[in-house]
This record gives C-alpha cells, structure tokens and sequence, in this order.
C-alpha cells in the first residue's frame, strides 16, 4: 500500500508541478521583460491569462513583479501541500501548512532559476541559433541573475558569472528554502 501512495503522490507532485511552472514562467518572463511576440511567451500568456485576469483586478502589479502570478503559485503550493497531506491522512496545523507553501513556492522558483541558467550557459557554449524562442525566452529570464556579474569574472574566454550566479542560487536553496522546511514542518506537527 505504501507504495501506491508513493506513486500517487509522485503524480500528483507533478502535475501541481507542471502548473506551477506554467505561473512561475509568466511571473518570470514579465519580471524579466521577455520578448512578447515569442511564441513560448504568447502561449503562457493564453493559458495563465484566464486565471490571473480577476486577479489582477484586485491585485495589480507591482513594478514589474506581476503579484497575481505569485499569489496563485502560492496557492498551487498550498493546494499541493493540501492534498499530500490528506493522502497520508495526516491534518497539520494551518501555520505550518502556510510556511511549507511559502518553502515549496521558494524552492521552487530558486530550482527553476537554476535549471534556465544551467541550460542557458550550456547552450551557449555551442553555436545555437540565437533566434530560437526558447533560447531568446530562457535568455530574457536569466538575463536579469547574470547582467550584474558579466564580463567581471572572465578568463581567458570564459565567463564564469553562470558558475557564481549557480552557486549562489544553490546557496540560497540551503540557508533559506531548507531552514524554512524545517520550520514549515514543525509548526505543521504543533512542536
């Protein structure tokens, strides 16, 4: 039986997941100021559009940080952590439920800034086509992570500001997402 719930919340982790990448790319790409006409961009911006036009309503944006989009990645966070709980049958307290919401968006989005930078300073050691939409789309959001440290940690003819911008998001996943589980965890279990 334990195994089954393994595989279900397997699944369920990642389709919340898929969702969850869905708002967190428009957040980041409006964040960013990434190229609206690319064809990436105008489909999450269909499929997002629905669900954060209300919103937005009541929520405008701030600057450039689009607080609908983080409002419902928020809410996907606590859905996902709703529902994984329910499957255990388990009912933690609502602090700890709001604090493991906040962790998993936090993670997330640290996680996701490190895949684009891992993958964009991949592809850009090869001759890519520079015009494909992935790559203009991956480069507008990573473009604001690595801006203040290009050209300052060159050797020779590599930049290492990807490695740093890495190391620092990787730091970041440690001394801030994992202490806030910790503490996300105990307050669910009422310690």
């Amino acid at each position: 039986m334990i195994y089954l719930l393994n595989a279900l919340s397997l699944l369920l982790e990642i389709a919340f997941d898929v969702i969850a990448t869905l708002f967190v790319l428009r957040l980041l790409a409006e964040a960013g100021r990434a190229d609206f006409r690319n064809p990436i961009s105008q489909f999450v911006y269909r499929y997002t559009n629905p669900v954060l036009a209300p919103i937005r309503r009541v929520l405008p944006n701030w600057r450039r940080l689009n607080l609908a989009a983080l409002l419902v990645c928020y809410l996907v966070m606590l859905i996902k952590r709703v529902v994984l709980f329910a499957l255990v049958g388990t009912l933690p307290h609502v602090a700890g439920l709001l604090v493991l919401a906040l962790a998993d968006l936090l993670d997330f989005v640290l996680l996701f800034y490190l895949v684009l930078v891992f993958g964009w300073s991949l592809l850009s050691m090869f001759a890519a086509d520079t015009y494909h939409p992935v790559l203009r789309l991956v480069e507008g959001i990573v473009d604001p992570l690595l801006k203040p440290l290009r050209g300052k940690l060159v050797v020779g003819m590599l930049d290492f500001s990807p490695a740093v911008v890495m190391i620092g998001l990787l730091l970041a996943r440690i001394l801030i997402a994992a202490p806030l589980f910790d503490w996300g965890n105990q307050l669910a279990r009422g310690f």
